[in-house]
């Protein structure tokens, strides 16, 4: 069965065909889609049923969406929806990096805690959705350990891991993330309806 995934992050992409093992996983683009979506909603579950309906809608097929984000409680919450484009433009992850450190520079190693957050949704061709979210924790690091993953993932130190996700071998990673947690949580409520 394929499903439509409604983003062009290829580390995304290769994370999400990893946790979904026997389905055939493509891109939006791979599959047709073209245009940017506009990500107006204020929480990860609305960003990424926004995601998911634009492309299921279009394709007319079942489309995965995620929509994901670093949550440091020193910040209030922040970068939160916001964490692709904390320094204002979205993707630059050595710049979201150096603006999230800068933050925190003065802010000692006991309240660095954070957690990352996913919520994914599936939409179906009838109109029908699925939802389920995903939580890991940690905290941030001083400076970056390692150059695996992508976005805030070398600052991130694992509490399930002992170390960063920038160290991290992918399946480490993806055995304690908050998008295999997500996923694992959007496939046991799939099996569980039926569908």
């Amino acid at each position: 069965m394929q499903i439509v995934v409604a983003s062009g992050n290829k580390a995304k992409l290769r994370e999400i065909a990893q946790i979904f093992r026997g389905y055939d996983i493509v891109s939006m683009q791979e599959a047709g889609f073209s245009g940017d979506i506009e990500e107006t909603g204020k929480t990860f579950e609305e960003n990424a049923l926004i995601k998911a309906r634009a492309v299921s809608e279009a394709l007319h097929c079942i489309a995965l969406a995620d929509d994901s984000g670093l949550c440091v409680d020193a910040l209030g919450g922040a970068p939160g929806v916001y964490s692709a484009r904390f320094c204002g433009r979205h993707g630059d992850d050595a710049a979201n990096n150096r603006l999230l450190l800068e933050k925190l520079k003065d802010v000692p190693q006991n309240q660095r805690t954070a957690y990352f957050e996913s919520c994914v949704a599936l939409v179906f061709e009838n109109g029908e959705s699925l939802v389920a979210s995903g939580r890991t924790y940690g905290r941030i690091l001083f400076s970056e350990e390692g150059n695996g993953g992508f976005g805030y993932d070398p600052l991130f130190y694992s509490d399930d891991l002992g170390k960063s996700f920038g160290v991290a071998a992918p399946e480490e990673k993806n055995a304690v993330s908050h998008r295999a947690r997500a996923l694992q949580a959007l496939a046991a409520k799939w099996k569980e309806r039926g569908l």
